[in-house]
């Protein structure tokens, strides 16, 4: 049995005594109660969970009966079947040379009869493609499927006729990374990808609008670790740089300005308040941006925050 949980809302439902929305699930007992004033709901609420008990992961997975999960990173979404490459019987023999090539024949006619239409095979061009770029930006599993999730939808809109596919993957990517606020630049992207920074920035445009994506501002502390992280900073410099930062937000300096010259400057001027003084051209080459951006961001920041740093 289950133990009793504690939903802030269970099934939508409010106490229709008190009004209150702290219910609470009591499996065991098959009912739902209010926190609040002790008021039963439902006396016959239904366990929607296995009939099963497993008390390790090993056990869960022998004795599920579902298969895997859909997966929005694969063209036919992980549900068709595959034919290894092994050529071994059941029992680890390798199988005839007569039936290693039946078996490759039937590779090759299952792998065009799964790739049939048009967009079938848009779909296995640009997830492969997207898949490279997100490795290479070392992006997690859930990125990656919120991604390929955005281009489906973007290719069922008709949204990706007439643009390059790549283009749309890049600006699929930078979609999802400022929206899970993963820190990650146009320009990484572009150099990634080699497509001209310009042409996603239009597609991402394109996409937000069509698709009505409404996207958060981008934080300049986001940056904050990752500048400390490469360029070997403790997480004292870090803390001094996100309160310099927000003490710039608070008193809009940053408006109007780049994120990643925003967090850099800070970073720069927390590294020689704390004694972990690196140079202007150093913290430049980590975040992407040029010197000059540094010295006209530290100065903003050191004046109109009255910032005694040392020369």
């Amino acid at each position: 049995m289950q133990e009793p949980q504690t939903q802030a809302q269970a099934a939508g439902l409010a106490c229709p005594d008190c009004g209150s929305k702290e219910l609470k699930r009591d499996y065991a007992r098959a009912e739902i109660i209010c926190n609040k004033c002790g008021l039963v709901l439902d006396d016959n609420i239904i366990d929607s969970g296995p009939e099963w008990r497993a008390f390790d992961s090993d056990q869960a997975s022998k004795r599920a009966r579902t298969g895997a999960p859909i997966k929005y990173t694969k063209p036919n979404k992980g549900l068709a079947t595959e034919i290894d490459q092994y050529n071994r019987d059941i029992r680890g023999v390798k199988i005839s040379s007569q039936s290693r090539a039946q078996m490759y024949r039937l590779r090759k006619w299952h792998k065009r009869t799964s790739i049939s239409s048009s967009m079938e095979r848009n779909l296995a061009i640009a997830l492969s493609e997207l898949d490279r770029i997100a490795s290479s930006l070392s992006l997690p599993s859930n990125v990656r499927e919120a991604s390929a999730l955005l281009y489906r939808k973007a290719v069922e809109k008709g949204l990706i006729r007439g643009r390059l596919i790549e283009s749309v993957v890049a600006a699929v990517l930078y979609t999802i990374c400022r929206q899970y606020l993963i820190p990650r630049t146009l320009d990484e992207i572009s150099e990634i990808s080699g497509i001209n920074k310009k042409e996603i920035g239009r597609t991402y445009r394109f996409l937000k609008r069509d698709l009505g994506i409404v996207m958060p501002l981008t934080n300049p502390t986001h940056y904050i670790p990752r500048f400390a992280s490469d360029l070997g900073l403790s997480g004292n410099v870090q803390e001094k740089a996100r309160e310099i930062l927000e003490l710039a937000i608070k008193q809009g300096l940053i408006s109007g300005r780049g994120p990643t010259g925003v967090a850099a400057a800070a970073v720069y001027i927390a590294g020689v308040l704390m004694g972990e003084r690196k140079t202007q051209k150093e913290v430049a080459d980590t975040a992407g941006v040029t010197e000059v951006t540094i010295r006209n961001r530290y100065r903003e920041l050191k004046d109109r925050l009255g910032l005694d740093v040392p020369a």
